[in-house]
């Protein structure tokens, strides 16, 4: 019997952003506003009625012009694979135009084809937080059964224009967040406090049939592409022994499996109807919706940065800074600048989870540290950030990839989290910083927006050169 030892050869190795977070360029050939343009604080924080000068995504890194100096930087650490998503309001700068605008699209052509060339294949997310603003404003966002509409023109364009070009797709960035942040995630205009459950399950499972449409009709386009869900995964422990513990741990698990079972099995699960049923969820779901459900995923890919804790007994919930999603600080843990709860062998976990569940290939496609870095020179002169914190990081979670991939886990790539400095999502700041690439942009908007490299550029460069075997 053969077992896996390593990183698989054809083993995909880069590093992923989102448009929104570093492209700029927010007004730029005609593009939309989106729901990033009027949340200057990120995914938690207020909303604006219009872009504001506060807003550090509306120039990002200025990716946007600066793209192909970037690519030459990703390029030199060895990536094969970029993942990015593509503004959905720079080819339909509203969201419900029949015809798309060609600047748009150009930028995309150019963009992959300055990837091509570099042999970086583009791993591309169709909606990534970018929900345009008037689909928001005009519909409530994914609420709105029209959205599915929307969404099927946007993704048939970008799928013929692109064919030649991508040939892995996520349909939907992180789609089990709506539960958390309704506006960033779902374009849902109308305030958490006030958006009912049903309205909530009705804009998710809009989302699940939009997302097994693309599916579809993706696999019709282009029949060799690979076409994946996003989900946050979120491995929970139990804070004890005790059985209630663990069962509250098995339905806040279902809170997230929920999204990523329809996606590889194409039905509603049994817990999910007892929950609709028990909360008095009544769902719009026609037969065609059951039909178009049924068109699964190729694989499954996920964002992991944390484990979580649940408990049953309500004076244990002690909620740790970082624990935006929920759930109580685990005592055995050390957690990021931002409260984040550092859990490299959580990530075993969910591969090993996801895998014995789906027996679908998996791709990771988030992972990173957030920190404040200090730019400084070297013993040359040059300026770079000594990020031994976020080797670290690095080195520890790869380690426990390379585990799970010796328990058979089918993995087929790594991307790690802005892998050049963007602005955050929670939080929209420059200083949270994720990147190898440094880059000169400070909280208060000033900065030369110059790049350099990190201690951390040439470790992973080695990692990639090595295959993972130089951790």
């Amino acid at each position: 019997m053969h077992t896996n030892t390593g990183f698989p050869a054809d083993f995909l190795w880069g590093g992923a952003a989102a448009a929104n977070q570093f492209e700029g360029a927010y007004n730029v050939d005609g593009k939309g506003l989106t729901v990033q343009d009027v949340t200057p604080k990120g995914g938690f924080g207020h909303i604006t009625d219009g872009p504001t000068p506060d807003n550090l995504k509306l120039e990002g890194i200025d990716f946007y012009h600066r793209y192909k100096d970037d690519v030459k930087l990703f390029a030199e650490m060895g990536f094969k694979v970029f993942r990015t998503s593509i503004a959905w309001s720079r080819i339909f700068p509203n969201g419900d135009e029949t015809e798309p605008n060609e600047a748009g699209l150009q930028f995309y052509d150019d963009l992959f084809d300055e990837l091509l060339a570099h042999n970086i294949e583009p791993l591309i997310t169709l909606s990534h937080y970018e929900t345009p603003l008037h689909l928001s404003k005009t519909y409530d966002g994914w609420v709105n059964r029209k959205m599915i509409d929307f969404y099927e023109n946007y993704v048939r364009t970008v799928f013929n224009r692109y064919k030649g070009k991508v040939k892995y797709w996520l349909t939907f960035n992180e789609i089990n967040s709506i539960l958390h942040a309704p506006f960033m995630s779902g374009g849902i205009s109308t305030s958490p406090d006030k958006l009912s459950q049903k309205d909530l399950y009705q804009a998710v499972h809009h989302e699940l049939v939009a997302s097994a449409l693309a599916t579809k009709i993706g696999h019709e386009i282009m029949p060799e592409a690979k076409i994946g869900c996003m989900v946050l995964a979120m491995p929970t422990y139990p804070l004890t022994s005790n059985p209630d513990d663990i069962i509250a741990v098995m339905e806040a698990e279902r809170k997230n499996y929920f999204f990523s079972d329809v996606h590889v099995r194409g039905t509603y699960p049994g817990y999910m109807k007892r929950y609709f049923a028990e909360n008095n969820i009544e769902l719009d779901v026609t037969e065609e919706d059951l039909e178009i459900l049924k068109n699964t995923v190729d694989f499954i890919s996920f964002s992991y940065y944390m484990s979580t804790t649940e408990t049953a007994d309500e004076s244990k919930r002690e909620k740790g800074a970082g624990n935006i999603l929920g759930g109580v600080q685990n005592p055995y843990l050390e957690a990021s600048e931002w409260g984040w709860q550092i859990d490299p062998k959580g990530l075993r976990v969910v591969l090993n989870d996801f895998w014995d569940r789906y027996q679908k290939p998996l791709f990771i496609v988030e992972n990173g540290l957030g920190a404040i870095d200090k730019l400084e020179e070297d013993a040359d002169g040059n300026l770079t950030v000594n990020d031994d914190y976020r080797i670290d990081y690095f080195s520890s979670h790869l380690s426990q990839v390379k585990e799970a991939i010796k328990d058979g886990v089918e993995l087929m790539g790594y991307t790690s989290w802005g892998c050049i400095d963007l602005v955050s999502a929670s939080t929209a700041e420059m200083k949270k910083r994720y990147g190898f690439i440094y880059v000169d942009r400070n909280n208060d908007g000033s900065g030369t927006l110059n790049r350099y490299k990190k201690k951390s550029f040439d470790w992973y460069k080695n990692v990639i050169a090595s295959n993972g075997e130089d951790l």
